[in-house]
């Protein structure tokens, strides 16, 4: 009898030959390495898993969640430790050259994120012609000026107001894409930025250090930082075109450095000597200043990270906490005097920053169910027109058949 049939019943003239069913499930025996040899690390027979195999991925997510959180406490410290060194170099300890200042930091930022890109971290992207040239050569125009204005602010007024000022970047944010890109947001989005607007205007008028070139330098500092923001999405919008953060600061960093060498020269001639006998005369300020410029770089080369991590939503639910661990950490080091007032002011925007956050979100949830619900709907009108089809075709043969 061959494998697989049944003895041959003979009924009448025919002959019937019954087949069994063999099982298709196959035991794999397991691998060296304790697995069956399949991704899942379980036998297809329906065994359970190997406690090596466990252990091994274990252990792989604790590294990784060990990785991302080594990213994020580095973003934290390189974003409030540049903050607190333009503080120091330039207010406490009197290098009062806020563009030279940015300057050092452009010429650091280009010489170590070609370093970073030719080592592999960062995928390489390159400029593809003359119009997305100029495009970041706009961006980068704009760049130097949010962080020139952020910096001169920070020789007038203490972190804590400089980074209340500095909360307020998603209203001009929202403004900014109204007007420039006809982007209207939801009418709970725009609400959401009444807190922001009043809790600043509380803690402006309660400030006991309130000094006005420093609040209109940190003002314009932010509505540049919410500039380019929105400049990026409206020039960089094809997927050719788009760069990371560290690709876009390389390419950004020698238009940035022309413009900041040029102004350094007209505005502050007299930094370039007062720099070298600084350094001459105390190595510390040497290394603070290179320890600034060092910070600056890893501010973006962190984003990068965080953001490859994670999320951008939870680089800017990040960014949120920032502001308010930086407002901390400067009152205890500088000891500036507050107001309670001015503080009830900030937490009214922060509290209006992380609404908009929220508001923001549901409303791409929202637009990505209704794009979903018409792609479907699209989908199940297409298949009934082919039915239609299908059915006139038939029609049509069944004429011609009679």
């Amino acid at each position: 009898v061959a494998r697989g049939h049944v003895p041959v019943k003979r009924v009448g003239r025919g002959v019937r030959t019954e087949r069994t069913l063999q099982s298709t499930t196959k035991i794999r025996r397991p691998s060296s390495s304790g697995t069956s040899g399949s991704p899942t690390g379980f036998h297809k027979g329906g065994g359970a898993e190997s406690p090596l195999s466990k252990k091994g991925r274990r252990s792989l997510e604790e590294m990784a969640s060990v990785y991302t959180l080594s990213v994020i406490a580095a973003w934290y410290f390189s974003n409030i430790g540049v903050i607190l060194l333009n503080k120091y170099l330039l207010s406490v300890y009197g290098f009062r050259y806020p563009i030279f200042l940015t300057m050092m930091h452009m010429v650091m930022c280009a010489f170590l994120s070609m370093t970073v890109r030719a080592s592999g971290i960062v995928p390489k992207q390159a400029i593809k012609g003359r119009k997305h040239a100029i495009k970041i050569a706009v961006l980068a125009v704009v760049f130097v000026a949010s962080v020139v204005g952020g910096n001169i602010s920070l020789r007038f007024i203490p972190v804590s107001f400089n980074q209340a000022i500095g909360a307020t970047t998603p209203f001009f944010t929202a403004l900014l894409s109204l007007f420039i890109m006809r982007h209207k947001e939801s009418t709970q989005t725009y609400m959401t930025l009444i807190p922001i607007v009043l809790g600043i205007m509380i803690a402006s008028k309660a400030e006991p250090l309130f000094h006005p070139v420093g609040f209109v330098a940190c003002f314009s500092a932010t509505f540049a930082r919410a500039l380019k923001s929105v400049l990026q999405g409206l020039l960089l919008t094809s997927d050719n075109e788009k760069l990371d953060s560290l690709n876009l600061l390389m390419y950004m960093s020698p238009v940035a450095l022309f413009v900041l060498v040029a102004s350094a020269n007209v505005m502050e001639p007299d930094a370039f000597g007062v720099f070298y006998q600084n350094c001459l005369d105390s190595p510390q300020f040497f290394f603070t200043l290179t320890l600034n410029c060092v910070l600056a770089f890893s501010v973006n080369l962190t984003n990068f990270l965080v953001t490859k991590c994670t999320s951008p939503l939870t680089l800017q639910v990040l960014g949120n906490a920032k502001g308010a661990v930086a407002v901390v950490v400067s009152i205890i080091l500088f000891r500036n005097p507050v107001s309670g007032i001015g503080m009830v002011g900030y937490g009214i925007t922060i509290a209006g920053v992380v609404a908009y956050s929220e508001a923001k979100k549901r409303g791409k949830e929202a637009a990505a169910k209704r794009m979903g619900r018409g792609a479907s709907s699209g989908v199940l009108e297409l298949l009934g027109n082919e039915g239609d089809a299908d059915r006139q075709r038939s029609g049509s043969k069944l004429s011609q058949m009679a």
